[in-house]
């Protein structure tokens, strides 16, 4: 891939992913902490849980692409529990991760492969394009614990 086509493909996946943050925002922004943190169901992830693993497998994913380590702990993400503002402090955390590490992205850094965690290497658009997926599902499930919880009312 030539680096305007990186450049075009890096563009657009980061308009993308901003679009998603500004929906985790509304999701996120008027809860209290009680709503964030509850789960429909036990073994089910809360809204705070779902925000906090959705945003920790972005950020290690962008620099994976760019080859930047991250020590991430996975496990506790879903243990996690947050307020409002920590969550939108978390988002505005990966807006400026997509400034940092996915704009000067290259062709290379789309086309080669890049390991990820103990996962096998993939190409860094396929990082890219598997995880906006999985954010999008997270999304999801988001707006459904948010359904059911203000269904209790």
């Amino acid at each position: 891939m030539d680096e305007e086509g990186a450049r075009h493909v890096t563009k657009t996946i980061h308009e993308l992913f901003r679009e998603l943050h500004e929906k985790l925002r509304e999701q996120v922004r008027d809860l209290d902490q009680d709503a964030l943190n509850w789960s429909p169901v036990p073994g089910a992830n809360s809204i705070a849980v779902l925000v906090t693993h959705s945003i920790g497998s972005e950020r290690e994913m962008l620099r994976a692409i760019r080859q930047v380590r991250m020590p991430r702990d996975r496990d506790a993400e879903f243990k996690s529990r947050a307020g409002s503002a920590s969550l939108l402090e978390m988002i505005d955390a990966a807006d400026k991760d997509l400034d940092e590490f996915l704009e000067p992205a290259t062709g290379t850094d789309l086309t080669e492969m890049r390991p990820r965690g103990d996962r096998p290497p993939r190409p860094g658009l396929n990082w890219l394009v598997n995880n906006y997926g999985h954010v999008r599902e997270h999304l999801a499930q988001i707006e459904l614990t948010r359904q059911l919880h203000d269904s209790r009312k």
